[in-house]
């Protein structure tokens, strides 16, 4: 006679690890939408950020002239240069950053802290191992990005690059898949930061969690514009050294100049001896300004969907 097993001897029903892989799906999905939110709201200050940046001192007394110039000799769309790729690109790029970061999270919460709620700087970790990955997508959406807009000519035909798809063509043609990916490395120190974003993160939504009454939307939206200003404050020098990289001349037969960067060090020393310290905070207001309500809507964007999406 056959007897049949008790409930303690039955194998564990299926339904948790099915949750499991639903929220991996989930940061995924809700990624998109975080990108379409920062798009929208942050391209413009981008620009302005970009072209103080990478251009002589010269040419641009601040944030404001560099504004009235580009609105003057481009029209309002001139702060929309470069958009397509990051359109494309930032839709994808925050999937795989809040994807993988949603991913990283449950896995050094199981094989480092085996611990609920995970603590903040777990949320660093998880930030940093997000960052390494999305590198991979951003080095060359960003590299385009950069390179169309620091095109000044109002007249497309002057340009060297007509659109995106033009830069990737000319590009690979003489420099082949390194060039497009010309500036990975910057694109790496740059986002290792991403600690400092997703450590303060937590800090913050915990915070405002135990000492207000704000629904869950507001605490995203002051939680994540917060967060970013903390990041943009300690990364931004190499976020400075990264444009450098990715907007210097690839010459050869691009015909575009002369490189002058070859390494990470020589960007950061250009920046340097052409400015002084003071060359490692260009444009950082615009940056500042922007990253507040970019960063804090695509959170509410984020975090709205993961909510919304079904388990």
């Amino acid at each position: 006679m056959v007897v049949p097993p008790t409930p303690a001897e039955l194998p564990p029903a299926p339904q948790p690890a099915l949750k499991k892989e639903a929220k991996h799906y989930k940061g995924f999905v809700a990624g998109v939408f975080s990108g379409i939110a920062k798009l929208a709201v942050g391209h413009p200050f981008d620009t302005i950020k970009v072209r103080l940046q990478t251009s002589p001192s010269t040419r641009f007394s601040g944030p404001l002239q560099c504004l009235a110039q580009t609105i003057k000799n481009e029209s309002i769309f001139g702060l929309y240069k470069g958009a397509t790729p990051p359109l494309v690109g930032w839709m994808f790029m925050d999937s795989v950053m809040l994807g993988s970061l949603t991913f990283y999270r449950r896995l050094v919460s199981d094989n480092l802290f085996n611990s609920n709620p995970l603590p903040w700087y777990g949320h660093g970790i998880a930030g940093i191992m997000s960052g390494a990955t999305v590198s991979f997508v951003a080095a060359p959406v960003e590299h385009i990005k950069a390179r169309l807009q620091i095109q000044y000519a109002a007249n497309k035909k002057e340009r060297l690059y007509q659109g995106p798809l033009d830069a990737i063509k000319k590009i690979y043609r003489f420099h082949g898949i390194r060039g497009i990916y010309h500036g990975l490395q910057a694109t790496l120190i740059f986002r290792g930061n991403f600690f400092f974003w997703w450590g303060s993160y937590d800090v913050f939504s915990r915070w405002m969690k135990e000492r207000t009454s704000w629904s869950n939307p507001v605490i995203n939206f002051w939680a994540g514009g917060l967060s970013a200003q903390v990041f943009w404050v300690l990364s931004y020098p190499s976020d400075v050294v990264k444009q450098r990289m990715m907007t210097d001349p690839l010459g050869e037969g691009l015909g575009d100049g002369t490189r002058q960067f070859r390494r990470w060090k020589d960007a950061a020393k250009g920046v340097y001896r052409e400015n002084g310290w003071i060359g490692y905070w260009r444009g950082f207001v615009p940056c500042f300004l922007r990253a507040f309500p970019a960063n804090a809507m695509a959170l509410v964007a984020f975090e709205a969907a993961m909510r919304a999406l079904p388990e």
